[in-house]
């Protein structure tokens, strides 16, 4: 290029200036005045691949199918490389010459965008993974298991923020599994696409964690829970992802979910100290007010916070090709009657088993199709015309339905409180019940369950004897979950609107129309004479769990929906 002072001094006509305006100028300035330089010039050189890292701007909306095609991808190079500098800056892994008679374990490149609650590509993502199934137990792993938060305990934690008051936050811990000590020796091959030139033949030898290994997440629990523990932090008793911390009165919270993190307290100092050490300790690749959490969007507002699953529930319609179908007010026709359909035609198991999934996902904020799944999910070994019609008919409701959820409100009492029913003899294969049940912390719906019984109940009075002893249970639960948060139950109250129920719960007698109920189920009574639990009756057309037992008719669907607080969210 030639520098506009080296340009000699011609003049030229104005057709000719009009002319040279169309044509784009290639030229540069080689001195550019420093008062127009964006950002830190002593900085030095930030490549493309580098930049595409940080900047959303440039990433590539396509996944990539293998190695070979990513490696025509400058973006995907991008990620690769930035994966491979995370090992470098953990130290993961040092090149050794290939040992004999040892077992080494293959990697693979797994490529993945990641996208926004509205589903923007933001950052191309490559892992690179330990193919873990071919590592040998007792040589190159022992222990695996690591615990995972219930869906049941974010709910109950999203709960307790709103009683107390207090905003969530999240934050996610860039290559988590990079952090874990391994315990045992462990050889990884090189990746494809970055052999080391000059050792074609080494292979590197892990000193920490590598996605894929089979014990990788259990070095990770262990490594966060003895940094959080060092720091005063409790680990819950039940739920032994939940890590509790008070000063002064104060709580903060903190619950993990492999290696997402959602946090908060009563005390802003408290947050931001917790956010402080973590960050100190750990790289972070995301970090502020929670929003969106393993598929859970989260909007806090000053007096409510709203969980739903808007874009997954647009997604599903999409993939099944029902967005453009007719939308229906219920998830299933009143009085749904499925059965095995014999002589039905069968249809494709792997998309009936898609559909089924995909769907049972959504309940995480969507208990108004529970039942309606559930009974799809029975017919998942040989699923007919029939069976997928009643899901189309599920994807129909979502489709018309997909920005409604779950509204928890501030300023309620913590009291603990459930409704429990069940539909007797509702399977038309075994004759089988199906138990139903709804628990709320204040007005607040945190759990719930539609399940078909194990046995076959005699009697309705036997049916729903057994569904309070599964709600006896869940109840228990929450209650011991709740100690954890210093928020203390008495007498927690189950309301049923079967009478014959509550009298057996209340009679210690055993008589012929109860002897030949399980014993097991008979442990309602000792809750009951301690006064952990009392049974009240609640009239019929008050009870909330008769959504979770049988399909309703629109108008009385619409009602209990709304009870139990799944609204639309006009923002949605």
């Amino acid at each position: 290029s030639t520098r506009h002072n080296d340009l000699p001094n011609t003049t030229t006509t104005e057709s000719e200036s009009k002319e040279a305006s169309k044509i784009p100028s290639i030229r540069i300035q080689k001195d550019h005045p420093k008062e127009l330089i964006i950002g830190d010039p002593n900085s030095g050189v930030i490549t493309r691949s580098r930049e595409i890292i940080s900047n959303s701007c440039f990433v590539s909306k396509m996944e990539p199918r293998n190695v070979k095609e990513a490696l025509t991808d400058e973006y995907w190079i991008g990620a690769m490389q930035d994966e491979l500098n995370q090992f470098k800056q953990h130290e993961v892994w040092e090149l050794v010459p290939r040992p004999e008679g040892t077992n080494i374990i293959g990697t693979k490149w797994i490529f993945k965008n990641k996208s926004d609650a509205e589903g923007v590509v933001t950052r191309n993502k490559a892992r690179l993974v330990a193919q873990g199934y071919t590592q040998v137990e007792g040589v190159d792993f022992d222990e695996t298991f690591a615990p995972v938060a219930r869906l049941e305990s974010i709910r109950l934690l999203l709960s307790i923020a709103c009683l107390l008051k207090f905003k969530l936050f999240q934050m996610d811990v860039k290559s988590a599994f990079l952090n874990g000590y391994l315990n045992e020796e462990v050889y990884v091959e090189q990746p494809k696409g970055f052999v080391d030139p000059n050792h074609p033949d080494h292979v590197y030898k892990l000193r920490k964690a590598l996605y894929g290994l089979k014990q990788a997440p259990r070095a990770w629990y262990d490594r966060l829970t003895k940094f959080l523990s060092d720091k005063g932090y409790r680990k819950g008793g039940l739920d032994k992802t939940l890590f509790v911390k008070t000063e002064g009165g104060k709580l903060m919270v903190a619950q993990i979910y492999v290696d997402d993190i959602v946090f908060g307290g009563m005390s802003d100092k408290m947050v931001k100290h917790f956010a402080d050490q973590m960050q100190a300790e750990f790289e972070m690749s995301l970090m502020g007010e929670l929003t969106y959490f393993l598929g859970l969007q989260v909007t806090q507002m000053e007096d409510s916070i709203f969980l739903s699953q808007s874009k997954y529930a647009k997604n599903i319609v999409k993939k099944f090709g029902m967005e453009n179908a007719s939308h229906k007010r219920t998830p299933a026709p009143t009085h749904l009657k499925l059965s095995k359909d014999s002589s039905g035609v069968k249809v494709d198991q792997s998309l009936y088993r898609s559909m089924i999934g995909s769907l049972l996902y959504l309940t995480a904020s969507r208990p108004d199709i529970a039942f309606a799944v559930g009974v799809c999910a029975r017919y998942q070994a040989e699923p007919k015309v029939s069976h997928i019609n009643q899901v189309k008919r599920i994807l129909k409701y979502v489709s018309g339905t997909y920005n409604y959820g779950l509204l928890y409100s501030h300023g309620c009492e913590p009291t603990l409180t459930g409704y429990c029913d069940a539909d007797w003899a509702g399977s038309a294969d075994d004759r089988k019940s199906t138990s139903g049940g709804c628990f709320f912390l204040g007005n607040n719906l945190v759990s719930w369950f539609s399940k078909k019984q194990n046995c076959v109940s005699l009697s309705t009075a036997e049916a729903e004897y057994i569904a309070a002893g599964s709600s006896c249970s869940q109840m228990i639960w929450m209650k011991q979950m709740l100690t954890e948060y210093n928020v203390t139950q008495d007498v927690m109250t189950l309301y049923c609107d079967n009478l014959s129920t509550i009298n057996i719960s209340k009679n210690p007698i055993q008589h012929s129309r109860t002897k030949h109920i399980d014993i097991r189920h008979h442990f309602i009574r000792d809750l009951v004479e301690e006064k952990t639990i009392k049974l009240e009756h609640v009239a019929t057309e008050l009870q909330l769990a008769d959504i979770f037992t049988k399909a309703l008719d629109a108008n009385q669907f619409e009602n209990l929906r709304g009870k139990l607080g799944i609204c639309q969210h006009e923002e949605l």
